[in-house]
């Protein structure tokens, strides 16, 4: 019932304490270069230009994802490795540290919570050297802090030279707060070393994106208004009284006053390109009246496909569009 949701909404505002801009998580402000400094700012990946290095659909001709920025350093010792630090881009609280680099192709990487205007969002940082002292879960970390050196830790074939040694960087979202449970339930005997911060839980958006709209908007950034103007891919709607990640993130819920008089019977998610849910709209029985099933793809946006092709959620057969098996699964878990 949406009883139950104004609590959430008024947990909301406690939550998100206001506006809470982020800052650039190393030294390299050449992002924000008003002549243009990306080429001073990003990694690409090995043979390839510094546009590989971008969030998006980016790589393998624009099939593949890059869920963060590679952000270059600045300064190195003399064999060549990094010297600058990974620094923490808005005050929160560790969530998860992996210093086990053979268990993620992320090498030495921590993840930070933040509650920004009632969303809760995390940051990502990745190919750490090493994780600076103190930095644990649980532990209090502020704007500026660091949280480790740059470098070049991972578990993939081709290593990361000298010269390619990057902060790999993410803001982003969790689908699921059970996702570890909903893993063992779904996937069998697949391995999960990292719990909730398994990468399938983790959706993103672009971080040179924010950065940039939150320079030209200054104290008046909102992330809750960026997330309205980021391209939608879909509509969804799952049959659920309560979802968890509206539960977690009573920002991003618009108003129903149908919802509002009748009762919560439903939730319709706008999603962009690879999944995040931009919006959430509570929705009565009566406004669903005739949608059969737990998750339903409402409708798409082509003009987003067709910029994103890399999220690979749905597709269209004939005239119809529908659900991947990827789409499929990521419905389901935000469900879950």
């Amino acid at each position: 019932m949406i009883r139950t949701l104004l609590p959430l909404l008024w947990l909301g505002t406690a939550f998100g304490l206001g506006a809470q801009p982020f800052r650039l998580p190393t030294a390299n402000r050449a992002l924000l270069d008003p002549d243009g400094g990306a080429e001073r700012y990003f990694v690409g990946t090995a043979g390839k230009p510094w546009t590989s290095g971008q969030f998006g659909c980016v790589r393998s001709g624009g099939s593949q994802l890059h869920e963060g920025l590679d952000i270059r350093p600045l300064q190195r010792d003399r064999r060549g490795e990094p010297l600058d630090d990974a620094l923490c881009a808005a005050a929160g609280t560790v969530a998860y540290v992996n210093t086990r680099p053979g268990l993620s192709n992320y090498g030495n990487y921590v993840v930070v919570r933040h509650a920004i205007d009632g969303l809760e969002v995390f940051t990502l940082y990745a190919h750490l050297a090493s994780v600076a002292q103190g930095v644990r879960a649980g532990t209090a970390v502020q704007a500026g802090q660091p949280l480790g050196r740059l470098g070049r830790t991972s578990n993939t074939r081709q290593r990361i030279t000298p010269d390619r040694a990057h902060l790999h960087f993410e803001i982003t979202s969790m689908v699921a707060s059970r996702y570890a449970a909903w893993h063992r339930a779904n996937l069998g005997d697949t391995r999960n070393d990292h719990a909730n911060f398994n990468g399938r839980n983790l959706v993103g958006l672009d971080p040179a994106t924010v950065f940039r709209a939150q320079a030209g908007a200054g104290t008046g950034f909102q992330l809750t208004r960026h997330l309205r103007e980021t391209p939608e891919l879909a509509r969804v709607l799952i049959r659920k009284s309560t979802i968890d990640w509206v539960r977690r993130n009573p920002g991003a819920v618009e108003a129903n006053p149908t919802a509002q008089r009748q009762g919560v019977a439903a939730w319709e998610l706008a999603l962009g390109f690879n999944g995040i849910p931009l919006r959430a709209i509570p929705r009565a029985a009566s406004e669903i009246a005739g949608q059969t099933g737990t998750v339903r793809l409402l409708g798409v946006n082509p003009k987003t496909l067709e910029q994103f092709p890399c999220g690979k959620l749905v597709f269209k057969r004939g005239q119809v569009w529908t659900l991947t098996a990827k789409g499929q699964q990521h419905l389901e878990l935000l469900a879950y």
